[in-house]
């Protein structure tokens, strides 16, 4: 029997709830990183001159090319720009699959994939990879709210696509356009851009033609 003004025994304490973790896709940060190098070091450029060449800091670059930083889309076509490569040179190897460049078919489950998890943009591409192909299709899944970022950009060539769910925003210079199913596109990739879902609980697919000019 408990005395006056004494308080209860406490039952043992519930354990902290452990904090939750940030979501996080190393490897595809370290394979994409590891690329960036290989090509950098092929063409025997510095660190120095690629960042000069994209505006980009030193340690910034250094950091992508460790795994230690996910660049956005903006900045691996900056860098793809300047190694003299496509965009689609920086993806994967096809999974299973056969990785030459000449290969006129590519099979659904082969299809090579570069995730910017922290911008929610994917990209597979559904042409042969290689770093000499001008043209390249690629299907780009944009998750609610994905974007490429508030910057424009702009890159060699052209570039095309088709809305194939969702809804698209697209800035092309100072003019911006709501896209959807069934809309498409062309522009040159000269001319400053970006892209943007704008749904908060639906995601967006658009097939997508890069083609260096």
């Amino acid at each position: 029997m408990l005395k006056p003004g004494a308080t209860k025994p406490s039952r043992k304490a519930k354990t902290a709830a452990k904090p939750a973790t940030k979501p996080v896709e190393p490897a595809m940060d370290v394979a994409v990183g590891r690329r960036i190098r290989d090509l950098r070091r092929n063409r025997q450029l510095s660190l120095e001159t690629v960042a000069a060449r994209t505006a980009l800091s030193i340690g910034f670059l250094s950091q992508i090319e460790r795994g230690l930083s996910s660049p956005s889309l903006r900045v691996l076509i900056a860098l793809a720009d300047v190694l003299g490569v496509s965009i689609a040179a920086l993806f994967g190897a096809s999974p299973g699959g056969d990785a030459a460049s000449d290969a006129v078919v590519t099979r659904g489950q082969q299809r090579p994939e570069l995730k910017l998890w922290r911008t929610g943009v994917s990209k597979q591409l559904l042409s042969a990879a290689g770093g000499d192909n001008k043209l390249n299709l690629f299907l780009v899944h944009l998750e609610p709210r994905g974007s490429t970022g508030d910057e424009l950009y702009t890159h060699d060539g052209e570039e095309a696509g088709l809305v194939l769910e969702g809804e698209m925003i697209l800035t092309v210079d100072a003019e911006t356009w709501s896209l959807k199913q069934g809309d498409s596109f062309r522009f040159a990739s000269r001319r400053p851009h970006r892209f943007s879902n704008p749904a908060g609980d639906a995601k967006a697919v658009v097939l997508w033609v890069n083609c260096v000019t």
